[in-house]
């Protein structure tokens, strides 16, 4: 099993910075990949970043330039900086990884972190 504990989110004005990170742990054999996925009321849960095993990202359109998604060197521990935020950046953040455990892939999310942001 993985165990997924998200932290950083919060209230902010627009146009100012938060910080979301997401920690592993648990019985995996590896994890191959992390994202953040986010959902907004009345809305889908959409992709906003993903970081795959070998580094690659991909970031919603809406979000290039402004986030950047980032992983410690274990790979264990995931980051999302958000910078330059909107009001339409306001929703529940939920972590997701992919990982084996130990060999058979599976999915697993976080809790979620809510993250406000004021006009």
């Amino acid at each position: 099993q993985v165990q997924l504990v998200e932290s950083g989110g919060g209230l902010v004005q627009a146009g100012g910075s938060l910080r979301l990170s997401c920690a592993a742990s648990g019985s995996f054999s590896s994890i191959n990949s992390m994202a953040w996925y986010r959902q907004a009321p009345g809305k889908q849960r959409e992709l906003v970043a993903g970081i795959r095993s070998g580094g690659s990202t991909n970031y919603a359109d809406s979000v290039k330039g402004r986030f950047t998604i980032s992983r410690d060197n274990a790979g264990t521990t995931l980051t999302l900086q958000m910078n330059s935020l909107k009001p339409e950046d306001t929703a529940v953040y939920y972590c997701n990884v992919f990982a084996r455990v130990p060999l058979v892939l599976r999915e697993y999310w976080g809790q979620g972190t809510q993250v406000t942001v004021s006009s």
